[in-house]
């Protein structure tokens, strides 16, 4: 579906418009650039599974890993528990990265989905490093772990065989949605090098975790290239009978804004209404910075609060950033 937006502005959504207007980070450290941060409650405890790595920022395509925190608060403070997932080395498709989690609980498993890459893949094609970006999942019984990848390999989205296609150069972001109607549908980012270079959103379906997972014959269902312009980061819900979706802008109205979509039926969704404002509305001590990877804590199967990841802080690094989603 080819979405368009005016340029000079848009309606604020009701979802933005719940949204407390002081934001709090989480996971500040010195020592790791802090990512990706995907809530979910178990236990009484809030439970935080994060991308995070060392060195520059640029690292997250390189040696980035999946850990997993907890607080009694979604606005902490957190104890780290641990790394959950890193990169397996060797020929493995997840060989290096393993980066941007979305955690989940679906009939009485917890489903981690995330991305990896292979850099030696890569640098042998000549290719930039994002290319070898696939999705995978790993799964366990117990929100503490153990996690193993689902059918020995984890791999769960690979691109089209057809170098033509929209998503034939990598998949990427995965969003889950638990359907209405039993299915599971994983939302995916795809960056369309192929023909106008832009990143757009399709979606796929399966029966059970492990899959298969059957892509949609009119993928991509989100996409801004009518104004040459493009999204990222989507996270998909379903409340009081619509979907809702929620994602990074990349220039359809401001890169440092998010979108908001609604949709019927998961598959044809409305024009863009803003989702949040920019980070300095809700952090208004720090410079503007660009918010990335929104994800949402539901709590009796409506969001609760709001996280996502920023830039800065005060070791100058990254971490997650949570905003409180009040009763509208």
């Amino acid at each position: 579906m080819d979405l368009r937006s005016q340029q000079t502005g848009l309606a604020e959504s009701v979802f933005s418009k719940s949204l407390a207007n002081r934001g709090q980070r989480i996971l500040e450290s010195a020592d790791w650039y802090v990512w990706g941060c995907s809530p979910i409650y178990d236990g009484g405890k809030v439970h935080v599974f994060f991308s995070r790595w060392q060195g520059d920022h640029g690292n997250w395509l390189t040696n980035s890993e999946i850990a997993h925190a907890v607080a009694d608060n979604p606005e902490g403070p957190y104890e780290v528990i641990g790394t959950v997932l890193k990169g397996r080395g060797g020929g493995h498709w997840d060989a290096d990265t393993v980066h941007n989690p979305t955690i989940h609980r679906f009939n009485g498993q917890y489903l981690l989905y995330y991305i990896g890459n292979n850099l030696a893949v890569a640098n042998r094609n000549k290719a930039h490093h994002a290319s070898t970006q696939r999705i995978g999942l790993a799964i366990s019984d117990s929100i503490s772990g153990p996690w193993t990848r689902i059918n020995d390999t984890g791999l769960i989205l690979d691109t089209s065989s057809n170098r033509k296609d929209w998503d034939s150069y990598l998949t990427t972001n995965p969003a889950l949605l638990h359907h209405p109607g039993g299915q599971l549908w994983l939302y995916y980012k795809a960056w369309d090098r192929n023909n106008d270079d832009l990143r757009k959103m399709g979606v796929a379906f399966a029966e059970k975790p492990e899959g298969p997972y059957q892509k949609y014959e009119k993928n991509p269902v989100i996409s801004f290239a009518s104004i040459n312009s493009q999204v990222e980061d989507a996270y998909v819900w379903y409340e009081e009978g619509k979907y809702h979706m929620i994602m990074r802008d990349m220039g359809v109205y401001n890169e440092r804004c998010g979108l908001y979509l609604w949709s019927e039926n998961g598959l044809d969704w409305s024009e863009p209404m803003l989702a949040y404002k920019q980070s300095n509305y809700y952090f208004p001590d720090e410079p503007i910075l660009r918010f990335e990877r929104p994800q949402l804590l539901m709590k009796e199967g409506k969001p609760s609060y709001l996280f996502m990841a920023l830039m800065g802080g005060e070791y100058n690094t990254s971490s997650g950033a949570v905003l409180k989603i009040n009763k509208t």
